[in-house]
């Protein structure tokens, strides 16, 4: 009995700490509701990077940045690399950037689990009270062009 408490007391502990935002999130617009795109995030060794895997709301194929500065004006959307250098401090990862492609502008970071499958995306400017959150959805599949589903 003593061991299988202290075996269900591990396995709870490692649940606990096993989520994380590696993998691929559904983004959905924040002022429309609707599914935007697939993102996928991963841990580089240092920091939490992602880029645009999949749009789901666009007419065109892979439309360009052409409102991006610098090295991504005119770049496809899909593939782009849209979060940089996140860090992980206690229950957020913070201290990166978010680039918007739609405006071509690069927003301050700040992203937190809400249970497993649901990240809370804020970008801002200077504040964190002065931004915009957007909520992603983690993708269980996306092999299908019709649907996306998540968990």
């Amino acid at each position: 009995m003593k061991y299988l408490i202290t075996s269900l007391l591990m396995l709870i502990s490692m649940s606990a700490f096993s989520a994380d935002i590696t993998g691929k999130w559904k983004s959905i617009d924040d002022e429309t509701g609707k599914a935007k795109s697939i993102i996928e995030i991963w841990f580089d060794g240092k920091r939490y990077q992602g880029k645009i895997v999949k749009l789901l709301s666009s007419a065109e194929v892979n439309p360009l940045c052409t409102e991006c500065k610098g090295s991504l004006k005119d770049q496809p959307i899909i593939g782009m690399q849209i979060i940089t250098d996140a860090k992980k401090s206690g229950k957020k990862y913070k201290k990166g950037e978010i680039l918007d492609p739609s405006e071509g502008k690069s927003y301050s970071l700040v992203m937190q689990l809400q249970g497993d499958d649901k990240l809370k995306v804020r970008g801002y400017i200077g504040f964190a009270l002065l931004g915009r959150t957007q909520y992603w959805y983690r993708v269980v599949d996306t092999d299908t062009d019709d649907t996306i589903q998540t968990k």
